[in-house]
């Protein structure tokens, strides 16, 4: 009877909690058992262990082989568990002599041939491991060659790279060191679409830079071909760089997803999912949650385009995070909380032929069938869209003027301005304040309270509504150099509420 126990790391949400793999061979006719809730691609490591195992060279013991993944209650899923599942099945028939294993985690999908194959995830594990180690000392873990990169994103872990099964032994019975991956020099940042691309527009480029210098959402509406893409492509462009932080947590969702590319690192994301998308799709799901749309759009912009045309209960299921900046995904078996503090930018037409309002007159829609296709969106998402807007379409004269418009730098300079005036006072975008500290760092003067108190009894907005005028009334001053303390103007109230009107007019 043998025993060996190793280490590594499960999936839940964000979280990574460790996964203790023990393998045991008794006497008995051969068997292979795992236990410990293993999902299909974990159980299907037996065939993968076993076919690693021999084309390495190492002997199959024909033995009761049983592997248990504890906790017993956390599901398991992928091909991460393969690694150290073959490494203490080696340990336990006594073909690998390792000591200190209780120094090491390890992680890694075997091929048949041995090698060693990514995993996603990485990044998350390799943030739980570090939080658990600081106090012990550097963490050790061991992983695919080609999931190193991202693991050593996270300062202060020790990652050992490895091409295959062979690599790895060979440093466990102490023939062969693997060599401490090195942290790659860090990618020049991609080049964002410009602002000055855009033609004319002056009123939907001063709402993407008041979005963009508070976090606020955005709608814009106009007739096809009015730039009302382009203009969304180009806010991750205006908004300022990401902090180490900030750049880890984004990093950590896509690695989740099996998305995640060194060459992305510290770019703001940028999705624009199809309109035909699922609920699923968006907020996250699947019988092993896995983050959606508005989580991998964390820290970045979601863009939805034709915003009418997604289906009604899709839309819904963005009013909590657009209100909390997390996502809480419940299945039956499984729950997982996902960030998803991202940037809605959206844009419609205003009619379902889209020509409503053109100077060409060729609308033919009945005032019926406008009211119903603008009816698509519920007031309860109206209510936190914070900034909307019609885009008339361009003149001719307007696309032959040479391109003058500020570019993105320029505008991102004062962005950037903006928000750490932001961070200064409140620690947070202005987007994200709560009514306490709206009360505090958002309170109008005389001249803007009235102009605010009419608009609320014109308009007949809502409480959301009010405070998300004074949210961007304050966003307004940020950008103009207002000092903190001092009062909302009416000019800023003024410009505020104008964002309001949105689709009422």
């Amino acid at each position: 009877m043998a025993l060996a126990v190793l280490r590594s790391r499960g999936l839940e949400g964000l979280s990574a909690p460790q996964v203790t793999v023990e393998v045991h061979l008794a006497a008995g006719l051969p068997a292979f058992t795992l236990v410990g809730l293993p999902d299909t691609e974990v159980r299907e490591a037996r065939d993968r262990v076993r076919a690693a195992i021999q084309n390495c060279g190492f002997e199959f013991p024909q033995r009761r082989i049983t592997v248990n993944l504890a906790p017993a209650d956390l599901p398991k899923e992928s091909g991460r568990f393969d690694l150290p599942i073959a490494l203490g099945i080696l340990i336990a028939s006594g073909q690998l002599q390792a000591a200190e294993l209780d120094r090491y985690e390890f992680a890694g999908e075997l091929a048949l041939s041995g090698e060693l194959r990514a995993v996603r995830g990485t990044l998350a594990m390799c943030a739980a491991m570090h939080g658990n180690f600081t106090a012990a000392g550097a963490p050790t873990f061991v992983l695919p060659l080609e999931s190193a990169p991202e693991a050593a994103l996270i300062e202060g872990m020790k990652v050992l790279p490895a091409e295959n099964l062979l690599q790895v032994c060979a440093h466990l019975s102490g023939r062969e060191s693997l060599p401490v991956f090195a942290v790659p020099p860090a990618p020049t940042p991609g080049l964002y679409p410009d602002l000055a691309e855009v033609k004319g527009q002056a009123p939907a480029k001063r709402a993407l830079e008041i979005a963009a210098a508070g976090a606020h959402s955005l709608l814009l509406s106009g007739p096809p071909g009015a730039g009302k893409s382009m203009l969304a492509q180009r806010l991750p462009g205006l908004l300022p760089p990401m902090t180490k932080d900030e750049a880890l947590e984004s990093a950590a969702v896509h690695s989740l997803a099996g998305s995640f590319s060194l060459a992305r690192w510290k770019q703001r994301p940028f999705r624009a999912p199809h309109h035909t998308a699922s609920a699923a799709a968006l907020v996250g799901g699947g019988g092993t949650p896995r983050p959606g749309e508005i989580s991998l759009a964390h820290n970045g912009t979601l863009f939805l385009d034709e915003l009418p045309e997604f289906q009604r209960g899709v839309l819904e299921s963005l009013r909590e995070p657009l209100e909390t900046g997390r996502i809480h995904v419940a299945r039956a078996a499984r729950r997982a909380e996902f960030p998803a503090r991202f940037q809605l930018v959206a844009a419609m037409n205003p009619c379902p032929c889209g020509w409503l309002g053109h100077a060409s007159g060729k609308c033919r829609c009945t005032p019926d069938q406008v009211a119903r296709y603008r009816g698509k969106l519920s007031g309860p998402l109206l209510d936190r869209i914070d900034l909307m807007l019609d885009v008339p379409a361009v003149s001719e004269g307007e696309l032959r003027a040479r391109g003058d418009g500020e570019s993105s730098a320029a505008v991102r300079a004062r962005v950037t301005a903006a928000r750490e005036r932001q961070q200064a006072r409140q620690g947070k975008p202005n987007a994200g304040l709560t009514p306490d500290e709206i009360d505090a760092h958002c309170r109008p003067g005389d001249d803007g309270a009235a102009l605010l108190k009419r608009a609320m009894q014109q308009l007949g907005l809502s409480a959301r509504a009010y405070h998300r005028i004074l949210k961007v009334a304050r966003t307004i001053a940020d950008l103009a150099g207002a000092p903190d303390g001092t009062a909302l103007g009416a000019a800023h109230i003024a410009e505020a509420v104008h964002y309001r009107r949105g689709l009422a007019h």
